[in-house]
């Protein structure tokens, strides 16, 4: 069973810790001290529920549709694309995360909405967390405790990514700092719908 569980925990932690656009949106919101929180809570069950079902079945499932494969490919993609040209507006912009926080925060609602966007919106998440991580969880002897594992893992990185950026988002609210996250998300994002468009 521990077997099983440190495996789930050290693949979820290899895939999870690259940076991606789920980690972009959270360390954003971290920053902004913007229902980060519920955010991070967001994404770790969003993951275990992912990983859960590619470990039960989804992921033999999706390795055998590619239509379900193609439709989460050019969705996400457009997705992808919309969200870094509103990071690069905002890149280009004069606001400083003060300022940004000054101007009005969010609903929570709104923010949860975008979050969920992000997650489910990105091939990425299914061909990581349920092909990949579920694909190895499927194999393992104990796999309820494969996905006990990779779940931890997303709960320890995510809880942290928040805790820590909003830690320090008031030594990085200085706007050249906020201007270059925003330029390494909008980058971010643009890389990753053309991968999935020419890939």
């Amino acid at each position: 069973m521990w077997q099983s569980y440190l495996n789930g925990l050290l693949v979820a932690f290899g895939l999870i810790m690259a940076i991606g656009t789920q980690n972009a949106f959270v360390l954003a919101q971290s920053l902004r001290r913007e229902h980060h929180l519920p955010v991070a809570l967001l994404c770790v069950v969003c993951d275990a529920l992912l990983v859960a079902a590619g470990v039960f079945g989804l992921a033999t499932v999706l390795a055998h549709n590619p239509t379900l494969l193609a439709v989460a490919r050019w969705g996400g993609a457009l997705f992808l694309l919309w969200y870094g040209v509103k990071a690069l507006r905002r890149a280009c912009s004069r606001q400083s995360l003060e300022q940004a926080g000054t101007a009005g925060l969010r609903s929570r609602r709104a923010v949860l909405l975008s979050a969920l966007a992000v997650t489910l919106l990105n091939p990425h998440v299914y061909l990581d967390t349920v092909l990949l991580i579920g694909s190895l969880g499927a194999q393992q002897s104990v796999p309820a405790a494969y996905v006990a594992g990779a779940t931890s893992a997303s709960l320890l990185w995510f809880f942290g990514l928040a805790l820590a950026a909003a830690w320090l988002a008031p030594w990085l609210a200085r706007p050249n700092t906020w201007r270059l996250l925003d330029l390494m998300v909008a980058v971010m994002m643009f890389a990753v719908a053309a991968q999935l468009v020419f890939a």
